[in-house]
C-alpha cells in the first residue's frame, strides 16, 4: 500500500462519518456517542500509521484526482504536519471521554466535522484549501459553541462567528493577491513563485500581510482576540477544552507554515517592516495577554486570556526565524495545546459539577481534592514555563534563539512572560493550597456582581476528567524531559525551511 493513499482518509473519514451519529441518535444517544468515539479512535490510529511512515521514511504526498499540483488538492505530510494530526486525533478522542453529559446527534456530527477541518488545515499543501478547511472547522466551532443553549452562548458564538469569518475572508483576500503574483497555489510553488515576482513587489507583501492578519485572528493574538474569552467561557465544557487545545493551536502551525514553507525566511529578510511588524504584535499579545490574566476573576477567561499571551511568545519565535527560535515555537505549540487542554477539561467540570467558576472560588481546593487540584498545578507550571516540564523547554529554545540573533528584547520578553505567567498562574495554584475555605464567602464575578462562594462540599469531579487531566500531566513532564527528542523530531522540516 502506498503510504500516500492515508493522507484523504484522514480528512475523509471524520467527514464522512459526520453523518453517522445523526442517524444513530434517532435510536440512542449513547449509541451515537459510541460512535464517534468508534471514528476518533480509528482517526487516531489513522494519524499514528502516517508518522510511523513519515518518521520511517520521506514526508508523503498526496493529490486528490490527479489534478495538477497547481490548482488540485494536494496533501503532505512531513515530520510536522504529522505531528499536528496525530495531536489533534487524540486531544479531540481524549476530550470526548471526559465529557459525561449525553449530547444530541448534531453535536457529535459537528463534533467530527471539527476534526476533518483541523486535520485538513495540518496536511494541505495548497493555501486556498487550507482556507476551504479553516472554514469547515470554524463552522463546526461556532455551532458547537452555541450548543450551551441561553443567550451568553449565543452571543459568544455570533461574535466568534463574525469576528471568524473577518479573518478567514482576510486571508482568502491574501491568497487571490498570491495567485495573481504567481499563478499558482500550491504551497511548493509559491515559495519560489513568489521569489520570481519579487518579495518586494506590492502584490507579494499584501498577499503576506491579508494571509498572516488573517490567521492571527483565529490565532486570537492582541488586538484580535475579543472572540476567544467569550467563546471559551460560554462553550460547553468539553467543547471549550477542544477550542483551547486546538483551535488556535492549528491556527498558529498554519501561520508557521505560510511563513516559512510560503513565503520564506528569504521574504522576512527582503521586508525588513514585516519582521518588525511580527514582533511588535508578539510583543503587544504577551504583555497585554499576561495583564489581562492577571486581572480575569473567571478561571476559563484566565486561561484564555493566558492564551493570547502564549501565542504571542509563539509568534516570537517565527518572526525570529532562526533554527533554535522556531524550534521553541514548535515546541511550544505542542506543549501549550496539552497543557491547556487538560486546564479547560478539569475547569469545565469544577464549573459544572462543584459551581467552582472563579479563581475565588478555588479556595481551599487542594484539601478538598487533592489530585486534581495537583494536576492543576502541574499544568499551570508548564504555562509558566517551570523545569521539567515542556513549557520550560519551549521559552529555553526561544531565549537561545533570541541570543543567537542578538535580539536582546526579544530574549527579554521571554522573560517578561514568564514572570507574568508566573503571577497569574500561581494566583490560581495559590488559591488551590493556600487560602482557606472560607476566606472568600463572596467573590465578584467579571460582571462585578457579587454571588455566594460555593459549598466547601461541592461534589468531586468525575473520574474520566481525572484520568484525562492525568495523562496531560504526564505528557507535560514527558515531552519536558524529551523536549530534545522533540526537536529533533522537528529538526529536518527545519532544515528545509531555514
Amino acid at each position: 500500500m502506498n503510504p500516500g493513499d492515508l493522507l484523504p482518509l484522514l480528512v475523509a473519514v471524520p467527514l464522512l462519518a459526520a453523518a453517522v451519529p445523526l442517524a444513530l441518535a434517532i435510536w440512542s444517544r449513547r449509541l451515537a456517542r459510541l460512535a464517534t468515539g468508534g471514528v476518533l479512535v480509528g482517526q487516531t490510529a489513522l494519524a499514528a500509521a502516517i508518522a510511523w511512515f513519515v518518521a520511517t521514511g520521506d514526508p508523503i504526498a498526496y493529490v486528490v484526482g490527479g489534478i495538477p499540483a497547481a490548482f488540485g488538492i494536494g496533501l503532505l505530510a512531513d515530520r510536522l504536519s504529522a505531528a499536528l494530526a496525530l495531536l489533534v486525533a487524540a486531544v479531540a478522542l481524549a476530550v470526548l471521554a471526559s465529557d459525561r453529559t449525553a449530547h444530541g446527534g448534531a453535536y457529535y456530527g459537528l463534533w467530527l466535522l471539527l476534526v476533518a477541518g483541523l486535520s485538513g488545515v495540518v496536511v494541505t499543501a495548497d493555501v486556498f484549501n487550507l482556507y476551504v478547511f479553516l472554514e469547515i472547522s470554524g463552522l463546526a466551532a461556532y455551532a458547537l459553541v452555541a450548543a450551551a443553549r441561553g443567550p451568553g452562548a449565543a452571543l459568544a458564538a455570533l461574535k466568534y462567528l463574525l469576528v471568524g469569518t473577518v479573518g478567514a475572508t482576510l486571508y482568502l483576500l491574501g491568497v487571490g493577491y498570491a495567485y495573481v503574483a504567481t499563478g499558482t497555489l500550491a504551497m511548493a510553488d509559491l515559495a519560489t513563485a513568489l521569489a520570481a515576482a519579487g518579495h518586494d513587489s506590492t502584490l507579494v507583501v499584501a498577499a503576506f500581510a491579508l494571509m498572516v492578519t488573517g490567521l492571527s485572528v483565529k490565532v486570537a493574538l492582541f488586538p484580535l482576540h475579543g472572540w476567544k474569552p467569550d467563546a471559551y467561557a460560554a462553550a460547553p465544557p468539553a467543547v471549550a477544552a477542544a477550542l483551547a487545545a486546538l483551535g488556535s493551536t492549528v491556527a498558529a502551525y498554519a501561520v508557521v507554515r505560510i511563513v516559512f514553507g510560503v513565503f520564506t525566511p528569504a521574504f522576512l529578510d527582503a521586508v525588513p517592516v514585516a519582521r518588525t511588524g511580527l514582533l511588535a504584535a508578539a510583543a503587544v499579545s504577551v504583555v497585554a495577554g499576561g495583564l489581562l490574566a492577571l486581572r480575569a476573576t473567571d478561571a476559563r477567561r484566565l486561561l484564555a486570556y493566558s492564551s493570547v499571551s502564549q501565542f504571542g511568545l509563539v509568534a516570537v519565535g517565527v518572526a525570529l526565524a532562526t533554527p533554535l527560535a522556531v524550534t521553541g515555537a514548535l515546541v511550544a505549540l505542542v506543549g501549550h495545546a496539552v497543557a491547556k487542554g487538560g486546564l479547560f477539561v478539569v475547569a469545565g467540570a469544577l464549573a459544572r459539577d462543584g459551581d467552582l467558576r472563579t479563581v475565588g472560588d478555588y479556595a481551599g481546593l487542594a484539601r478538598r481534592q487533592p489530585v486534581v487540584a495537583a494536576l492543576v498545578a502541574v499544568l499551570a507550571v508548564s504555562l509558566v514555563g517551570l523545569p521539567p516540564t515542556v513549557g520550560f523547554a519551549a521559552k529555553w529554545y526561544l531565549a537561545l534563539g533570541a541570543v543567537e540573533a542578538g535580539a536582546w528584547a526579544a530574549a527579554g520578553l521571554v522573560v517578561a512572560s514568564t514572570l507574568l505567567s508566573l503571577a497569574y498562574a500561581g494566583r490560581l495554584v495559590e488559591r488551590c493550597y493556600v487560602a482557606p475555605d472560607a476566606s472568600e464567602r463572596a467573590v465578584a464575578t467579571d460582571g462585578g456582581r457579587e454571588r455566594a462562594a460555593p459549598a466547601a462540599d461541592a461534589a468531586p469531579v468525575d473520574t474520566r476528567v481525572v484520568v484525562v487531566a492525568g495523562l496531560a500531566a504526564v505528557a507535560v513532564l514527558a515531552l519536558g524531559f524529551g523536549s530534545t527528542a522533540l526537536a529533533d523530531w522537528f529538526a529536518p522540516v527545519l532544515e528545509g525551511w531555514l
